[in-house]
């Protein structure tokens, strides 16, 4: 395996491990204020948080990886994405600072006010659709290169129907991921009530994830043939993906074996994140930045390779320690300590 493709495929891990997390956390946040107006918060909000308590603060280490080994292995794409990732990303810096700002406060009592809630649900779900852009403008089609630099085509962005089918997907997603884990986690807590409005939710919330990704892979056509060409190549990948959907999907319909079903939801992502990940390569700004044409240097990017390995290997002992002693810990997950 050369230099740049273990650099995007480590990076690649990263990413996806905060789309797992994140979408957990950012989810649970909608549900919690869904359980507020609907008078149901005596029956989910304790176990909602019980599980953001011992996470939150460990969600966006995985998003910060990303984001600086990006731009440590491939320079090029500061230059490309700077001007274009300037709004979106000043937007999910305020809203993750709201996010934080309410954990933080938690303790002193701004959880019990609504409105402070109805912001940190909405945040869970203005994130994703913000950090989503990422993703489109990479796609090419929102950038123009001129003589005086890059230019961000905003409005190309804002009226493009894949942009959108995108901001669709990560929502839908992100809802879809957390019920399912939250399902799971409600039945280790053995609370039966939390667990039958979010196994629910899980089912809901299925049918327009898999729709939305069927969405984005149309509109991707139109949008870059190129790109969904190669990804028809990986069709297989995209295939188990959809058996692990199913798989999900018909467990918790029959009510058993939550664990495996939220591991076959992973599954489920996995592919697809990891399918469309490779279907994109060589590019990582179409057609501007490739991993062959931008990397660092050799020396540099070895060295970048092992600190980011390095950090992989803690990051998943630390999280296997922390769901060890807190989130599955038996009398921890049924709120006895």
């Amino acid at each position: 395996m050369s230099l740049e493709v273990l650099g995007i495929t480590v990076l690649w891990v990263f990413l996806y491990g905060y789309l797992i997390i994140a979408s957990i956390d950012f989810g649970a946040g909608f549900f919690a204020y869904y359980a507020r107006v609907t008078k149901r918060e005596h029956i989910m909000s304790k176990l909602i948080s019980r599980y953001l308590s011992p996470v939150w603060e460990v969600t966006n280490v995985f998003f910060v990886f990303f984001f600086v080994g990006l731009i440590g292995f491939f320079p090029d794409t500061a230059y490309y994405l700077g001007t274009a990732l300037l709004l979106p990303g000043s937007v999910a810096i305020i809203l993750l600072s709201i996010r934080g700002a309410f954990y933080a406060f938690g303790n002193y009592g701004v959880s019990n006010n609504t409105f402070f809630l109805f912001l940190y649900g909405a945040t869970g779900l203005l994130i994703p659709a913000a950090l989503s852009t990422a993703l489109t403008i990479s796609e090419g089609g929102f950038l123009e290169e001129t003589e005086n630099g890059v230019v961000f085509l905003a409005g190309e962005l804002f009226t493009s129907f894949y942009s959108w089918s995108v901001v669709l997907l990560a929502i839908v997603s992100v809802l879809y991921i957390s019920a399912s884990f939250l399902t799971f986690y409600a039945d280790r807590a053995e609370d039966a009530d939390s667990r039958e409005i979010l196994r629910k939710f899980s089912l809901f919330w299925s049918a327009p994830t898999i729709l939305a990704s069927f969405l984005v892979f149309l509109s991707l056509q139109q949008h870059n043939p190129e790109h969904f060409e190669k990804a028809l190549d990986l069709w297989w990948m995209f295939g188990l993906s959809f058996v692990f959907f199913l798989i999900a999907t018909i467990l918790v319909y029959m009510k058993k074996n939550y664990g495996i079903a939220f591991i076959s939801v992973m599954l489920q992502f996995f592919f697809a994140f990891f399918g469309y990940g490779a279907s994109h390569l060589p590019y990582i700004v179409y057609p501007y930045v490739t991993i062959t044409g931008s990397v660092v240097n050799e020396t540099m990017g070895t060295a970048l390779i092992v600190v980011f390995i390095a950090g992989l290997l803690l990051l998943i002992p630390s999280l296997f320690l922390l769901m060890r002693l807190f989130l599955f810990d038996a009398d921890y997950v049924k709120g006895k300590k």
